[in-house]
C-alpha cells in the first residue's frame, strides 16, 4: 500500500508536468520526488511552518511562511526563510495575540506569489516535514489553485502523526494535547521554544523530528 501511495504521488507528478504552464509550479514538477527506498539520512528534508488568519483554508490565508533544511541528519540554519505576506484579509485581535503578526507589519509584507514560488522552489526534490500535516497541505493547496490553477502532489512526514503512531501502539488511552509540537518537544527533552512563529516553529519541528525515535536507518516508505 505504502509502494502504491508513492508511486501515486510520481504518476501524479509526470501527469501534472504535462498540463501546468511555465513557472515556479511546472519547475516543481520537474524534480522527480526521492526514491520510496531511500534511507532518511540520505534525504534533503524541508521543514515547514505556516501562520495562517485561521484554520480553514478556504476561507483564511496564509499570514506567514517559514522553512530551513535538514541535510545529513543535520539543521542548516544558512538555509532559513521566513517572510511574512502581504494578504487582503484584515487581520483579527484574537488572531493576532497568536501569531503576533500586526495589520502594519502585513502590509509591509510580500505576495503570495512570490512567497509560494519560493517554497516551491525550495521544496523540490525534498521531502517535507511538518507537525499537524493537515494545515500547511490545505493552505499550500489552496494557494496553488489560486496561483495556477493546479495543486501539486506533495511528499510529507508529519511529526505529529509519527507521535501518535507511537502512542496508539500503547494501546492506552492519551490525551490529545500530548501530541502538541512544545509537549512533544518537552518528552523529548528539547527546551521551550518561542512559538508561533512560521520560522521558530519550523526549526522546532526539525529539532523535534530529529530528537524522535531514531530515523537514520528507516526507508522513506515508511515515515510518510
Amino acid at each position: 500500500m505504502l509502494f502504491n501511495w508513492l508511486l501515486s504521488h510520481e504518476i501524479q507528478r509526470k501527469c501534472l508536468l504535462k498540463k501546468v504552464p511555465n513557472g515556479a509550479l511546472k519547475d516543481f514538477l520537474s524534480v522527480p520526488f526521492p526514491n520510496k527506498n531511500s534511507l532518511v539520512n540520505e534525504l534533503t528534508i524541508l521543514s515547514v511552518d505556516f501562520e495562517t488568519t485561521g484554520l480553514n483554508a478556504i476561507n483564511d490565508k496564509l499570514l506567514s511562511v517559514g522553512f530551513v533544511e535538514i541535510v545529513n541528519q543535520q539543521i542548516k540554519l544558512n538555509t532559513s526563510y521566513h517572510q511574512i505576506i502581504n494578504t487582503e484579509k484584515e487581520l483579527d485581535a484574537s488572531n493576532v495575540i497568536i501569531h503576533k503578526i500586526t495589520d502594519k507589519q502585513k502590509s509591509q509584507g510580500k505576495p503570495l506569489k512570490v512567497v509560494v514560488e519560493k517554497l516551491l522552489q525550495a521544496l523540490a526534490g525534498k521531502v517535507m516535514l511538518v507537525h499537524f500535516a493537515r494545515i500547511e497541505k490545505q493552505f499550500l493547496k489552496q494557494a496553488c489553485l489560486k496561483l495556477y490553477g493546479f495543486y501539486p502532489p506533495l511528499l510529507i512526514i508529519d511529526t505529529l502523526a509519527l507521535a501518535k503512531r507511537k502512542l496508539d501502539q500503547r494501546d492506552i488511552a492519551y490525551d490529545s494535547s500530548e501530541l502538541t509540537l512544545s509537549s512533544l518537544r518537552e518528552k523529548n527533552g528539547l527546551p521551550e521554544h518561542f512559538a508561533h512563529n512560521a520560522l521558530n516553529d519550523a526549526i522546532a519541528t526539525a529539532e523535534l523530528f530529529l530528537a524522535q525515535d531514531s530515523h537514520p536507518n528507516l526507508a522513506l516508505k515508511a515515515l510518510c
